[in-house]
């Protein structure tokens, strides 16, 4: 079966936790997942349970916090493009049918790697290796050499009227 790279991006809540559902669904199916987060460095409800409960699915963390509110620091910066390097050969050893590259569009937008050292690792995919992107401000040229794009569109927030994220909910 030939595997694909899909982009879920956009302002609207949802794209780490459709990949994680693609993930489970892969799982079921008896394949290998690979779930990397960037940016991300705390410790989730989805983390916590994943590690009692699904040991199979594999994350880890290439993300020293969260810099979001602030500009990134070079450690930010180091342990991005750590990830990435290893991601990459993650992706070369061919052992892995799904791959999720979470907030790897953030990483983007921060400036932590570039879109032309992204592109190039997707290159080296093996074909039966699906890879999904997560995260806001997907780049242009990061769409156009994906083969499916789904951007989720926030329509209404009740974060917009000041509610904090919650635990069980987003995170």
């Amino acid at each position: 079966m030939k595997g694909y790279v899909h982009i879920y991006t956009g302002n609207g809540k949802g794209k780490t936790t459709a990949a994680l559902g693609l993930s489970v669904r892969a799982l079921g199916a008896g394949k290998k997942v690979f779930f990397a987060q960037f940016i991300k460095g705390k410790t989730y409800s989805e983390i916590e349970f994943i590690k009692k409960n699904i040991p199979d699915l594999i994350i880890k963390q290439y993300g020293l916090g969260c810099f979001i509110i602030n500009e990134p620091k070079k450690e930010d910066i180091d342990a991005a493009r750590k990830g990435l390097k290893e991601v990459e050969t993650i992706i070369k050893s061919d052992e892995y049918d799904l791959i999720i590259m979470d907030e790897a569009n953030i990483a983007l937008y921060y400036k932590l790697f570039s879109v032309e050292d992204l592109i190039e690792v997707l290159k080296s995919k093996p074909t039966k290796t699906e890879i999904v992107i997560t995260g806001r401000y997907a780049p242009a040229e990061l769409m156009e050499f994906a083969d499916l794009v789904t951007e989720m569109k926030e329509i209404k927030h009740y974060y917009s009227k000041g509610i904090e994220a919650r635990e069980g909910i987003e995170f």
